[in-house]
């Protein structure tokens, strides 16, 4: 029997014995193989005993019962950076995946849609995508951790390519085979008896509504699709065109037009720039305390905050007014998800989701989670990360701490951010705090944390574009190891 006590000191096998075995396909295989090794043995006559046949029987047993288990089901609300990523880990965990994605492709924001307001379903149009848009990062940094955007001279890079490129890494992890296209999620709350999630998607080519099941929700359905427009007095008297920046495609029809862009994050100066081009004269209203260094183009003036519109323009807040024939705000977006039923646990004020446990797990549901709500981050990596989180705990691999512990923490973190004088709207909000939250995420779930040489890098690339917005998009960097870039021109 000397065979049998070495058999057992494996410890996949005493994992099978106690019945915890984890969801991960590559340890199947290994148990398979220990089988086979434990089988041999009773194939020799000498040593069929009862006790190694009964031993082995055993095993066996709880083995079998284990591979016959339903797999953990995982809903994905979405196919661009969050949802890909998120469905990526979920089936490397073994889950059976399925994404469901509004539009009749991957990619999310990075899909040019010509269309505006409603698509030919009647839904809301998502993408934001604009003509000739090129990354305001460097491709260095906005691939995965362990997949990187495929190596070319340019470091910032057309919007054409991050979207083959995600379509490429789709395929590669067989994830485009889970996605459903077209499929618009109407309604997510959770079963009576809350052990799993009821989704009804409307299916659009077709015009029938589907009620699906599942165990896990990853919502990630992006931010940046809802415009936020300010409360302005004298919004319903201005006679001019308004738009937000969601709804613009390119600059061919501002010819000649005199234009106010209210906002100067990277897309209000973005499109004050490229507007420019074809406008008469554009005008770039910001409330920063230090104006951006960038030099625009001569037509392009700066002013402060807007008081109010008249009927053909605005009064700035320092009693200066000037007309113009458009106003275009490029003043955020609003975190919706009008999906989600009233008695899932989530409530949104002012753009602060609540409450979630690391900005990512429903702390009253943690069955469902949140990828990509955190901002003034390094996007793709900080959304890898996420997901891997959400998943160390939903695979089974890592128990997640009780939903009193949970409230405790998520409590102490936003007390904090109070007392840092920070408003709701900025609940989400990382910038000088990323890497804390990055790497609390890694130390809490066990994963590999974000490497030092992307967030060196994207401390240094997060806003060179106010520093000169006509040239940052020209800087090419190269990654030399974990720790260290050079830029090479």
């Amino acid at each position: 029997m000397g065979h049998v006590k070495h058999v057992f000191r494996n410890p996949v096998i005493r994992v099978c014995i106690t019945g915890r075995v984890p969801y991960f396909p590559r340890s199947y295989l290994k148990i398979v193989e220990c089988f086979s090794k434990l089988i041999e043995p009773c194939n020799r006559e000498e040593d069929t005993n009862d006790f190694h046949i009964e031993r082995w029987m055993r095993v066996f047993t709880i083995f079998t019962d284990k591979i016959n288990d339903k797999k953990r089901t995982y809903c994905v609300i979405g196919a661009g950076t969050a949802g890909l990523c998120a469905a990526r880990h979920a089936l490397q965990a073994g889950g059976e995946v399925t994404v469901f994605e509004m539009a009749n492709q991957l990619g999310g924001t990075w899909v040019f849609n010509e269309e505006v307001d409603k698509n030919e379903y009647g839904i809301d149009v998502h993408s934001s995508m604009y003509k000739g848009l090129k990354t305001n990062l460097p491709k260095e940094i906005m691939g995965y951790p362990d997949f990187p955007i495929p190596e070319q001279e340019s470091s910032y890079i057309p919007a054409e390519d991050m979207l083959k490129f995600f379509k490429y890494f789709s395929d590669f992890f067989g994830i485009t085979e889970c996605i459903k296209f077209s499929h618009y999620v109407i309604r997510v709350k959770p079963t009576k008896d809350e052990k799993q999630w009821e989704v009804i998607v409307r299916d659009c080519p077709n015009d029938e509504f589907k009620t699906y099941y599942f165990d896990y929700v990853l919502v990630c359905n992006g931010h940046y699709h809802t415009p936020k427009l300010p409360n302005y007095p004298g919004l319903n008297i201005y006679k001019g065109k308004q738009m937000h920046s969601h709804d613009y495609r390119c600059n061919d029809p501002f010819v000649g037009e005199t234009v106010l862009v209210i906002g100067a994050g990277p897309s209000g100066m973005d499109l004050a720039y490229e507007i420019s081009k074809k406008a008469e004269r554009v005008t770039l209203s910001h409330h920063l305390k230090d104006k951006p260094k960038t030099t625009f183009p001569d037509n392009v003036t700066l002013k402060n905050d807007v008081a109010r519109l008249t009927e053909t323009g605005v009064v700035f807040t320092d009693g200066t007014s000037q007309d113009f024939s458009v106003i275009c705000y490029s003043t955020g977006y609003k975190y919706t998800f009008p999906f989600l039923s009233c008695d899932c646990g989530i409530v949104v004020e002012d753009n602060y989701v609540q409450k979630l446990y690391k900005h990512c797990i429903n702390i009253r549901y943690p069955t469902m989670a949140f990828i990509g709500l955190p901002y003034y981050v390094c996007a793709a990596q900080m959304m890898d990360l996420q997901a891997r989180f959400c998943i160390k705990f939903f695979s089974g691999e890592k128990e997640l701490p009780s939903q009193e512990e949970m409230e405790v923490d998520t409590n102490t973190e936003m007390e904090e951010r109070w007392r840092r004088g920070m408003k709701k709207r900025q609940a989400h909000m990382m910038g000088p705090q990323e890497d804390r939250y990055y790497d609390d995420l890694a130390k809490t779930a066990g994963v590999d944390p974000i490497k030092p040489v992307i967030k060196k890098l994207h401390k240094l690339c997060a806003f060179r574009f106010s520093e000169d917005l006509v040239n940052f998009r020209k800087d090419i960097f190269r990654i030399v190891d974990d720790e260290t870039y050079v830029k090479v021109n």
